[in-house]
């Protein structure tokens, strides 16, 4: 299937987008959801990374998505069944082996938290594609590292075989903390078997504009936090790739504007990325 095709200013592209939607937490988590379904029915996105990710009494929240979106996905999964509290990927191209990472707690303990896997097949770039959410305590950086590289190993195995890796998620991490360096190639990797060639280039870093805070007590969900302002949210594409497949072109956050009574969809704002979809250069 083609990339998006109009007369823009970004005639060939793809839209990915990132989200922390704040599972069911809050006195009007209800009245949330409608503010969700609203911001993704305007946005016309292809391809979609979702945090906290709600399945509850049978009302899987990963069912709405699909409708507001139009994107076909899957979630999280326990035991067999759609997990209570997850990530979920989906998207307008083919995936195919889907695979979930089990993530470390403390102290290298069994966690909760995971990474979603997939392929997805275009014609001018076929992606791996993994969406997270990380430990998000100040003191974790260590733990953070230690989740990411089961995650990169399982990118770079897809990289291996000729695909752009894309990480995607609420990698509760800044980007100047070791973790986005790493990830970013201001400092050496992770560790293998990552290998030294899988690095990523920061979406919002590129093309940004101004310091892109996810994280704000601006935000009607989180005034009283003690977190200051901090952009925990990222869109990161693998490198190297053919020229111009998949450079980010533009970067925004969604869900800022709150509802006529001054609520927020979520606790966080998402990122969308526009990146670009024209066939690569002749080396």
């Amino acid at each position: 299937m083609p990339g998006r095709v109009g007369s823009g200013e970004y005639p060939r592209s793809v839209r990915l987008l990132t989200w922390n939607l704040w599972w069911r937490f809050g006195d009007r988590w209800q009245d949330r959801q409608k503010l969700i379904v609203a911001e993704l029915a305007r946005l016309d996105v292809d391809i979609c990374a979702f945090q906290e990710v709600y399945c509850v009494d049978g009302d899987d929240q990963l069912d709405r998505l699909r409708v507001a979106t139009g994107l076909e996905g899957f979630g999280t999964t326990r035991q067999g069944e759609r997990a209570g509290f997850g990530n979920a990927l989906l998207s307008r191209y083919p995936m195919s082996e889907i695979a979930q990472i089990d993530l470390d707690g403390p102290d290298r303990s069994a966690g909760y938290r995971n990474a979603l896997v997939a392929n997805i097949d275009r014609p001018n770039g076929s992606l791996a594609v993994a969406v997270t959410h990380l430990e998000w305590r100040y003191d974790a950086s260590a733990q953070r590292q230690r989740q990411l590289v089961p995650i990169l190993a399982e990118l770079a195995e897809r990289q291996s075989q000729g695909r752009i890796p894309l990480l995607m998620g609420d990698l509760n991490a800044v980007p100047d903390s070791d973790e986005l360096r790493r990830l970013t190639g201001a400092a050496p990797p992770i560790e293998p078997p990552a290998g030294d060639r899988l690095v990523f280039t920061d979406s919002w870093a590129a093309v940004g504009d101004g310091p892109g805070h996810t994280w704000t007590r601006e935000n009607s969900n989180a005034r009283d936090a003690a977190y200051p302002r901090r952009r925990l949210d990222h869109i990161l594409v693998g490198w190297p790739r053919k020229k111009p497949v998949f450079n980010p072109l533009a970067a925004e956050l969604i869900g800022t504007a709150p509802g006529e009574d001054g609520l927020h969809p979520s606790d966080h704002y998402g990122v969308m990325v526009t990146v670009d979809d024209r066939e690569p250069f002749q080396d």
